[in-house]
């Protein structure tokens, strides 16, 4: 593609992530005519759905079954009800897209996804336990299904097809072409304009320029928005931050997400008549990292724990149930931020970190990613003594981490890791105290800790026991040691809410009515109708929702 360049197509597809490749794929297949653009260059082809864990939410499933795990679509619709809380007339279209995918998770995702050549890892993941009633926020069994290969394993079919309707003339790609204006003609969307971006050989995700070297405008019968949302934008992030629903928005925060993710554009399709709801929900994880190996700005990455390490908060007081790891995202977000300040804290054990710390991402996850069974049971069962190598790595150059032989040393270690956050001095006797409270319910097999508790009802699942929940012990008992201390920032990640559509991705006016020839999917879409989410993911969502929303913005956008 040159500059100052007329062109056109049966349809535009906005965005070069998951989403867009599934909808541009969708368009191809039915014989439409093609061309996908990206503000970025070809290197960041998938978008975030790259750097993601691969993990999809799907419903009784065959690898749920032969971990024994009953699962059902009425049991998987009560937790994404319980989980979503919808709670206005803005809603209609989430929740029915909500019911839409969990009847398409519990229905033909997998085969279709397996028919493709998508393979799963056989341990079944336990993701957002909930913790409190029945009828609230939670998994209720385990659900998170990763993806042999990871993010790019997600990828690597749509990418495939997507290559082999290029390499048949019926689908283009542009990159560095930044989309700045939706065209509108009688009434309906006919194609859309914006700048030539000046080359980059940066590497993926890595913030690349701005220069403009030249302009477009392409003509299309349908264009399909598939953007993203605003995580890579701090910004914007606090500039939507609910405070009344959450606590005020943190002052300093790390980024799982590139720069680029920026939702100018859901700025661009606002000014054509589309209409944003739930712009105050988020999803943003409170076990963030910063990372010693940064690829974009502000670089975080998170833990996903396993259920037994004990949370303190900026103040040095011990998390409450169900503020425990794994549990409930945004409770423990709205509890941390409670104490005026936006960081918290892991203490643990050695014995802990090598059963249940695992990094998201894919290039935190090199042998899930490189799908080799032999590479993962190196990685997971057999490193002796030690955590996974990426872990270990964190653990050893991360400036969050700090490790000691005793509670009073390790506690003096963060307390020098927070002087230089300005952080409150936490009390080490204060700590120990704790710790040791909590290690005396270990001694027998009743407990009212309800952390204990829930250690030993994580293991009474199997894949818990194998892979991800650590043998309950003290804390403090040496043999189990060093002990580790590991401070943590609040990291921001996906956008609720987005551009309004209905269950075809149609985008809808401020009236609720079809802008015609307009569709969104994927984040910017809140994953579907707006926000299909509510309130809390249920994790595995997120590219299940862009598998899902993509594949009906784009056999609708088809005609």
């Amino acid at each position: 593609m040159g500059n100052d360049l007329h062109d056109q197509a049966d349809a535009v597809v906005v965005g070069g992530g998951l989403a867009g490749l599934v909808a541009a794929c969708e368009l191809a297949d039915r014989g439409r005519s093609v061309l996908v653009l990206d503000q970025e260059g070809a290197q960041n082809l998938g978008g975030q759905a790259f750097w993601s864990l691969g993990g999809l939410f799907m419903v009784d499933t065959p690898e749920q079954r032969r971990m024994k795990i009953r699962d059902s679509r009425g049991l998987a619709l009560a937790d994404w009800m319980g989980s979503a809380q919808f709670d206005g007339p803005q809603d209609e279209w989430p929740r029915r897209v909500a019911e839409a995918y969990v009847a398409f998770a519990a229905g033909p995702m997998r085969d279709w996804l397996h028919g493709i050549g998508m393979r799963w890892f056989p341990v079944v993941g336990w993701a957002e336990r909930g913790g409190a009633l029945a009828t609230g926020h939670g998994n209720s069994v385990p659900r998170f299904h990763v993806t042999w290969g990871t993010g790019p394993g997600v990828l690597a079919p749509f990418v495939r097809m997507a290559r082999a309707h290029e390499a048949a003339g019926r689908l283009r790609f542009a990159f560095r072409h930044r989309v700045t204006a939706l065209d509108i003609a009688a009434g309906r969307i006919s194609g859309v304009s914006g700048e030539v971006l000046e080359p980059t050989d940066v590497a993926r995700g890595q913030r690349s320029g701005r220069g403009v070297v030249g302009a477009f405008r392409i003509e299309a019968g349908a264009v399909v928005v598939t953007s993203g949302g605003i995580g890579g934008n701090l910004a914007r992030v606090r500039a939507a931050w609910p405070e009344a629903r959450l606590g005020p928005a943190p002052d300093r925060m790390v980024c799982g997400v590139p720069a680029h993710v920026d939702g100018d554009m859901m700025d661009v399709a606002a000014f054509a008549g589309a209409a944003r709801i739930n712009t105050d929900r988020m999803w943003h994880y409170t076990e963030g990292l910063r990372n010693w190996d940064p690829i974009w700005p502000d670089h975080g990455i998170r833990i996903l724990p396993g259920p037994s390490s004990l949370w303190f908060d900026a103040l040095g007081k011990r998390l409450e149930a169900p503020y425990l790891p794994g549990f409930d995202t945004l409770g423990t977000l709205r509890r941390i931020l409670s104490t005026g300040h936006a960081h918290s804290w892991f203490v643990l054990s050695q014995s802990i970190i090598k059963k249940e710390f695992a990094l998201s991402g894919s290039e935190q996850n090199p042998d899930l990613t490189a799908g080799r069974w032999g590479a993962v049971l190196k990685a997971r069962l057999g490193a002796g003594g030690k955590a996974p190598t990426p872990v270990e790595a964190f653990k050893q150059h991360g400036a969050d981490f700090t490790v000691a032989a005793t509670i009073e040393d390790l506690v003096a270690g963060m307390n020098r890791i927070g002087a230089a956050m300005g952080d409150p001095v936490l009390d080490p006797a204060s700590l120990r105290a704790q710790i040791e409270a909590r290690d005396g319910q270990i001694l027998n097999p009743f407990a009212k800790d309800t952390q204990v508790t829930a250690i030993r009802g994580a293991r009474a699942y199997r894949g818990d026991r194998l892979i991800r929940t650590a043998k309950p012990h003290r804390i403090l008992d040496p043999a189990h040691g060093p002990l580790i201390g590991v401070r943590l920032s609040v990291l921001t990640r996906k956008t609720l809410g987005g551009l309004h559509t209905d269950l075809d991705g149609a985008v809808l006016d401020a009236e609720g009515y079809r802008i015609d020839g307009l569709f969104a999917a994927g984040e910017c879409a809140g994953f579907g109708g707006g926000g299909y989410h509510g309130y809390n993911a249920l994790e595995g969502t997120f590219l299940g929702g862009c598998l899902f929303s993509g594949r009906n913005a784009g056999r609708a956008a088809a005609g």
